[in-house]
Order: structure tokens, then sequence, then C-alpha cells
């Protein structure tokens, strides 16, 4: 996990504490957020793509779905596979503090001495204040971490966090083939369907851009057009080049 990232985890962190009472589960609405709003973009895009290709209903589901699950799946894996690097990184630089402790205790009592001097404090406050974190052992190292290393352990557990990031890269990812999906048992015109799937998904947006607001700390206003936006664009990418790939093919 980039650093950028875990900024914006702490920030969410703290303002949903604050505003909206999500408790433990406040932890894993960054992710959601992040893989419904991926999830549906994408899945959109796809869509798009097939329209622009002039696709069959059957093979847009078939496209769409293929994205849905192996696209969620893969993003579900490398936020577990992040944050488990995270949390084994944070024990294996423990492990070497608590070595450090052990074996070389004038050194690290100096460290503690050193970090706390450049906070401000001095004489005999300072020693009070180094003499109070090294008689635990466990305090010490713990102090060792944040203040030396600027590490802390990982509040989310991957496993939870990879689960949400997929649960809603599926779910919001399954509203542009909402539509779709329905059509494949109620035959509509397909003009219809790509027009209530550009809906649907707009909603989708303005949702997903609402929480992510709460994320980033940006306005609701800007957060949901530039969802919007992002989803527009990639959807008019995909379906011109849809549209122009159909053309190629045609042409051989």
């Amino acid at each position: 996990m980039s650093r950028t990232e875990k900024i914006k985890r702490e920030k969410f962190e703290d303002n949903i504490h604050g505003r909206a009472g999500f408790g433990g589960l406040r932890e894993y609405l960054a992710e959601f957020v992040y893989g419904g709003m991926d999830g549906s973009v994408t899945t959109f895009a796809v869509v798009a793509g097939a329209v622009g290709a002039d696709l069959n209903i059957g093979v847009v589901l078939i496209l769409g779905f293929a994205n849905l699950f192996a696209d969620g799946l893969s993003m579900s894996i490398g936020n577990y596979l992040s944050i488990k690097a995270e949390i084994d990184e944070y024990k294996r630089q423990e492990e070497v503090e608590y070595w450090e402790v052990d074996n070389l205790p004038h050194k690290e009592r100096d460290e503690i001495r050193e970090i706390y001097e450049a906070k401000g404090f001095e004489g005999d406050l300072l020693e009070k204040v180094v003499d109070v974190i090294t008689a635990d052992r466990d305090r010490w190292v713990d102090v060792m971490m944040k203040e030396e290393l600027n590490l802390q352990y990982p509040a989310a557990s991957p496993l939870k966090t990879a689960l949400a990031t997929f649960s809603a890269f599926v779910l919001v990812g399954f509203i542009p083939l909402m539509s779709y999906v329905v059509s494949y048992f109620y035959e509509m015109p397909p003009a219809r369907l790509f027009l209530l799937s550009s809906l649907f998904t707009g909603l989708a947006f303005i949702f997903i851009g609402f929480l992510k607001s709460y994320v980033t700390h940006a306005s609701r206003i800007r957060s949901i057009i530039e969802t919007l936006m992002l989803g527009t664009v990639a959807a008019l990418v995909a379906y011109y080049v849809g549209d122009l790939l159909r053309s190629i093919v045609g042409t051989v």
C-alpha cells in the first residue's frame, strides 16, 4: 500500500468517526468506495465498448460478467497482499526492535532520549520520560516503532479489506449490466438497453461520488462530478474503440 493510500485511509477514518459514526466498519468504507467506483467504471466501459462494436446481448453479458469477477478478484487479491505485506514488514521490524532492546539497551535508551529531546524535553523531565518508557519492554518497542520508524500496525484486516473490495466491485459493478440481464429474459430495443444502463450507472456514480467525499474530504458536489466525468470519459473511449474495431474487422 502506498503512502498516499495510507494517508487517505487515516484521514477517512478520522472523518467518519467524527461525522458519520460507522463504528467498526469505518476502516473498510474506503475500500468499498474505491472497489465500487472501479467496478462501475470498468464494467460500464465494457458495456459501452460492446455496444460500440454492435455485439449481441449474450456477448455483452459474457464480457461484462467476466470483467466483473476477474477484475474484482484481481483487485481484492491485490489489496489483501498489500496489507498482508505491510503487516509482515511491521512484524519484521518489530522483531528487530525487540532484539535491539534486549541486546543493545544503552543504545536504544539513548535513541529514546534523542527522540524526546528533539520534542523539547530536557533535564530531569527528559530523564523521567526516558525512564518511564524504557521501564516496560513492550511500551519501549512500541515507541521505537512509532517514533523512530514511523510504523503503526495496520488497523484493517487483509481478509476483510479484500472482501469489502470484492463485494463493492461486484455489487456496484453489476449495475451497468442490470438492464441487459433483464433483457435476456424480456426483449427490449438495444438503444433502450444502453440508455437504461447509462441511467442506472449514472446513479451509481452519484452514490459512489457521495461516499467518496467522506474518504477524500472533498466537497460532495465536486466528488460526484469527478466520478461522473471519469465514468463518462471511460465509456466514451470504450465505445469509440469498439466502434473503430468493428469497422476495421468489418473491412477485413
